[in-house]
């Protein structure tokens, strides 16, 4: 498939692209604007005392990032989270307040952020804090009254050491400033041993300190502690624009893929390309559907002739003079694969066209199944062909009838038999079809659809050149294909197909969207064809509306 025929499909169906996307992103909008806002906050915890430490060890990081990863997954299970909600008074299960936590560890670090989006600003802020303190309560961080109280004493002791130190300290810097105004030896000899004195007791003070600081810090790696408390939550939602545009996208993306699906699996004659792949005949012509309610109203040839649809027959009778011109088709069958796809309406008009040049002209409703063609001039059905076969006396002109055409006569079916294949290939027909040719031009025949019955293979034998008709996006190309291959059968002479009701929005064969007419007082005026927007946009939704479109 080329670009160009992505262009056309996307062209096609922008109705419904435009549509999907508009629906999406004013539901979405509808639906961000109406949901309550929410707020968003933060506590972070650490997990050991690493950065506390003058010379830490990859060992003491190693084993805080491990922790903190396994203090991340403890926040969201069931005894942080149902602590946390008997703590607060929470009147909630436990399991819905793990859809407001979201839990991170700061990448090579052994911090711990604990997020908490709610509704409620204040309620978000609590959340927070009390999961890091639940965290904190369940962990070895939290010591028992014993071991309080060791570490109470150590710590006491610490600091009656360094009390020690720092005094002795500063008898040493008063000896040393003595020691350096002394006149006489012995006192330089007296001062000199106060100091060594002091500074053995201040050496082995600093010893037991070291001692006790070590003892102190043992399982400072596994010791958590807030680091930042939360905040005033900030709002986070909804985000309209963000959400609207997700949808539209959303929408866009699958109305394409709707629209491409619908193209892939709709197997109908929608262009001349389809048919030309399809059939492997030429496209003679083009005709855009025939508003009216009525026979009578489809004959636009006589009506109209003017109308922009009239041209494309006019084009259409070109098309099939120059497709034979070796051999000039002196009688001319319509088929369709099946029914309700325009044939005789098309026959019909080709017929008035073919007549306005001058031609002497026979139209025949072959088709003794569901004939039509009297409808479409408004003309009695009750004599006509099938007399002309059964009683040959008096001969076919007895039956021609008027049709207010000049140079057009009609020989309607007459009364329908019960064996109309057997008719139509009789030697009486044969006859008839040669007696016919005497009193015209051309002959057209009306024949009924090539996969319905056999009567229009039949026939197709018997005449100069067979013309098909297909309703683009109605006729399947299964059965146009099918119909060729029943007609080649026959050794029918296949002159091209013309594919009828064709949309004008189909891209690159509409005719024209305005035309114009003469009036009775001969003012030009501009009328525009009506198309309802359905039959635009959904072509292959249009069927038949009335029993008068055949």
């Amino acid at each position: 498939m080329e670009l160009r025929q992505y262009a056309a499909i996307v062209w096609r169906w922008l109705w419904l692209i435009v549509l999907a996307t508009a629906v999406a992103g004013v539901s979405t909008f509808m639906a961000t604007r109406s949901t309550p806002p929410t707020y968003q906050t933060k506590t972070t915890i650490m997990v050991g005392q690493v950065t506390q430490d003058p010379n830490p060890t990859n060992i003491d990081f190693w084993a805080g990032q491990q922790l903190a990863q396994t203090y991340a997954e403890l926040v969201r299970r069931e005894p942080i989270m149902r602590a946390t909600v008997e703590a607060l008074g929470l009147n909630i299960p436990w399991q819905s307040l793990t859809g407001l936590v979201n839990v991170k560890v700061v990448e090579g670090t052994q911090l711990i952020e604990i997020y908490v989006v709610d509704t409620d600003p204040q309620r978000a802020q609590a959340i927070a804090d009390e999961i890091a303190n639940q965290l904190i309560l369940q962990s070895p961080t939290t010591l028992t009254e014993e071991e309080r109280q060791q570490r109470a004493f150590v710590q006491e002791q610490l600091d009656d050491l360094q009390a020690r130190i720092q005094a002795a300290q500063a008898q040493v810097r008063d000896l040393e400033n003595e020691l350096a105004t002394a006149t006489s030896a012995r006192q330089m000899q007296d001062l000199q041993g106060q100091i060594n004195t002091l500074r053995a007791q201040i050496n082995g003070w600093q010893a037991n300190y070291a001692q006790l600081m070590a003892l102190l810090g043992q399982g400072d790696i596994n010791y958590l502690s807030v680091v930042e408390p939360a905040t005033t939550p900030q709002q986070v939602g909804p985000q309209v624009l963000r959400n609207v545009l997700l949808a539209a996208v959303m929408g866009l993306v699958l109305a394409v893929g709707t629209a491409f699906l619908l193209e892939y699996l709709d197997d109908t004659v929608k262009t001349p390309d389809d048919v030309l792949k399809t059939s492997n005949l030429p496209v003679l012509g083009a005709i855009s559907r025939i508003e009216g309610q009525g026979y009578p109203e489809k004959l636009i040839a006589a009506r109209q002739p003017l109308s922009p649809i009239v041209e494309a027959y006019r084009v259409l009778r070109t098309n099939i003079q120059f497709s034979s011109v070796d051999r000039p088709a002196r009688t001319l069958m319509v088929i369709s694969p099946g029914p309700t796809e325009g044939k005789s309406v098309t026959l019909a008009n080709l017929a008035v066209v073919l007549a306005q040049t001058g031609l002497r002209v026979v139209l025949v409703d072959t088709d003794l199944r569901r004939p039509v063609l009297h409808k479409v001039f408004t003309l009695s059905n009750s004599h006509g062909l099938t007399d002309a076969i059964l009683r040959p006396n008096p001969g076919v002109e007895e039956h021609l009838q008027e049709t207010g055409v000049e140079n057009l006569r009609l020989l309607a079916s007459g009364p329908l038999p019960p064996n109309p294949a057997e008719l139509l290939g009789s030697e009486r027909m044969g006859a008839l079809i040669e007696e016919l040719k005497r009193h015209a031009d051309v002959v057209l025949f009306d024949s009924p659809p090539a996969l319905v019955v056999a009567d229009g293979a039949i026939l197709g034998a018997r005449v100069d050149g067979v013309l098909v008709v297909n309703d683009a996006g109605r006729t399947r190309r299964a059965e146009a294909r099918r119909a060729v291959e029943e007609l080649n059968r026959t050794r029918a002479n296949l002159l091209g197909v013309v594919l009828n009701r064709l949309s004008q929005h189909r891209g690159g064969y509409s005719y024209y969207r305005y035309y114009y007419y003469e009036s009775e007082s001969g003012e030009r005026r501009k009328r525009r064809r009506r198309t309802t927007w359905l039959e635009r946009r959904l072509p292959f939704l249009h069927r038949r509306r009335h029993e008068t479109n055949n």
